[in-house]
């Protein structure tokens, strides 16, 4: 029988159950839930960010200039967004966890880079989708900060390295672009031995990350998710918890 909790004092003593006692190998997947509080818009949601700006898919980019030039457009305006906002509970709860060693890994769905800054382990981090808080060129691989590249795109200019001369793109992964089959084989090996999964914010309508909750639970991990809304993978679900995230990790210690 699958548990739903609702009760916001409810949903907090089971969180913080979760890590009472004896360590458990352990795997968290979060999703753009995690930072709606932080003032980031999620992307599917309606007003969500989808639904004012198609996405430019990998090839228009590499093809297009006007499809580069309304990315760039797209990431300027999201990294305004990201700067303003700030790490919050949940967060700060998932570092104070890492850094504990009581999170085996972390993978992320999102590109706000807001778990960097809370200071999650970055080797226990897999930002699955990328990062859009930085661009990396697509030939040389060489990393640039973006503040720098507004003014290039203000002239209605595409941004590139200054070491080889190729494109320059924010550093998420795009529709249509491959994948990092590493990291994602990193998260999958960690997912089937974990003991606990945890999602956060995802709608796990989004792969290949939704399969990580389904083969963590195949495997036999206890489930829990954590989301304002229904999720494919809830029927496999060990608990569910209906309550706003930032306040089920509020005043969490361990």
């Amino acid at each position: 029988m699958i548990r739903t909790i609702e009760d916001l004092g409810e949903a907090q003593d089971y969180i913080r159950c979760l890590f009472d006692g004896e360590r458990r190998s352990c795997v968290v997947l979060t999703g753009a839930g995690i930072s709606t509080d932080s003032g980031i818009p999620d992307f599917r949601s309606p007003g969500g960010i989808w639904s004012k700006r198609q996405p430019v898919q990998f090839q228009d980019f590499i093809r297009s200039h006007d499809s580069r030039m309304e990315d760039w457009e797209r990431r300027l305006q999201m990294l305004d967004i990201f700067e303003r906002a700030e790490p919050n509970a949940a967060h700060n709860a998932l570092a104070k966890l890492g850094l504990a060693g009581r999170i085996d890994l972390l993978v992320t769905q999102n590109v706000d880079g807001l778990h960097q800054r809370s200071g999650f382990p970055q080797d226990r981090l897999i930002e699955i989708h990328g990062n859009s808080t930085y661009a990396t060129c697509l030939e040389c691989g060489r990393r640039a900060n973006l503040p720098p590249l507004r003014d290039t795109v203000e002239k209605g200019q595409s941004p590139t390295c200054s070491s080889c001369g190729g494109l320059l793109k924010a550093a998420v992964i795009s529709f249509g672009q491959a994948m990092p089959e590493a990291a994602f084989r990193k998260a999958a090996k960690a997912s089937a031995s974990a003991d606990l999964f945890i999602v956060i914010g995802s709608s796990l309508v989004v792969y290949p990350a939704a399969e990580l909750p389904v083969l963590a639970a195949d495997k036999g991990a206890e489930l829990v998710i954590l989301n304002g809304e229904m999720t494919p993978v809830d029927p496999v679900a060990d608990c569910l918890l209906r309550t706003r995230i930032a306040q089920t990790f509020e005043n969490f210690t361990i």
